[in-house]
């Protein structure tokens, strides 16, 4: 018994050697920005570059927090974040609902049609919107991060992936709520979206990441310092004086955080939506 144990472990061997030396690549950025974070500002261009900091400076943190408002940024791109996590996981779960599970005229052509949405980049359409949202003095406001980004291609994103995991639902479940006197929304609201959990998790995932390292939508819109977002305020760790390297790898630290916090605390909900979501 021992032997067949360990000769099915030597056979898995050379994968798990592979695999350690992807992760250990992998990991290697993200060590060399905290390493970075805590030099000094002399340190961080030298050749050859230093592994490990000496010493160590925990004081760039507070150097951050007092020569810029980043608490301010940070707030900033968390709120926007939450919204359109949250907005984007509600209308994704009603609008994939309908289409996998309710009849109605054309919905195989509506459905078509917003998959095909998403091929139209997003820098396509900054202009027009910019000019929409100038006459209706939204500018310079982050009201076009948010609506957008649950009404646009990130919403089309998580109509597609919700719909894909109710059709693994079963007909008979809502048919036999149906027959208990349920309406469609009761169906969706107490037996459907508490079966999406996976679906909605991973979905949560992808539109939080997603939106927290928006940078493109942020520099159209905004003109005001204190509505910046983190990746738009890293931008001004750059200056006439050069770049901030120690202050630029701080900051990235902390902007690290809440995406830690979202994937660790959902990762096995993640990995479920995925492969369910892929059944059909």
């Amino acid at each position: 018994m021992k032997s067949n144990s360990r000769s099915k472990l030597l056979s898995y061997l050379p994968q798990y050697i592979v695999l350690m030396i992807i992760a250990v690549v992998s990991l290697i950025p993200f060590y060399w920005m905290a390493v970075t974070s805590l030099k000094d500002y002399s340190q961080v261009f030298v050749t050859p570059p230093k592994w490990i900091p000496s010493p160590v400076m925990w004081s760039n943190y507070v150097e951050l927090f007092q020569r810029y408002p980043y608490h301010l940024y940070f707030f900033n791109s968390l709120y926007i974040a939450v919204l359109v996590t949250a907005g984007t996981c509600l209308v994704a779960s009603l609008a994939g609902y309908a289409i996998a599970k309710v009849s109605f005229p054309f919905k195989n052509a509506i459905f078509l049609f917003l998959l095909s949405s998403m091929m139209i980049p997003t820098e396509s359409t900054a202009i027009p919107l910019f000019i929409w949202f100038g006459k209706l003095g939204v500018i310079d406001t982050h009201f076009p991060l948010i609506v957008p980004a649950i009404l646009g291609a990130g919403g089309t994103f998580g109509v597609f992936l919700m719909r894909q995991f109710f059709v693994t639902i079963p007909d008979e479940l809502s048919e036999s709520a149906k027959m208990d006197g349920c309406t469609p929304f009761r169906i969706y609201w107490n037996i459907m979206l508490p079966l999406a959990t996976p679906a909605i998790a991973t979905l949560s995932i992808l539109t939080f990441l997603h939106s927290w390292n928006e940078f493109f939508e942020p520099l159209v819109y905004l003109n005001s310092s204190d509505l910046y977002t983190i990746p738009l305020a890293l931008s001004m760790f750059t200056d006439e004086g050069g770049t901030k390297g120690h202050l630029i790898m701080a900051a990235s630290m902390v902007a690290t955080i809440p995406l830690l916090a979202v994937f660790f605390s959902a990762q096995k909900k993640f990995i479920e939506g995925i492969t369910m979501t892929g059944l059909k």
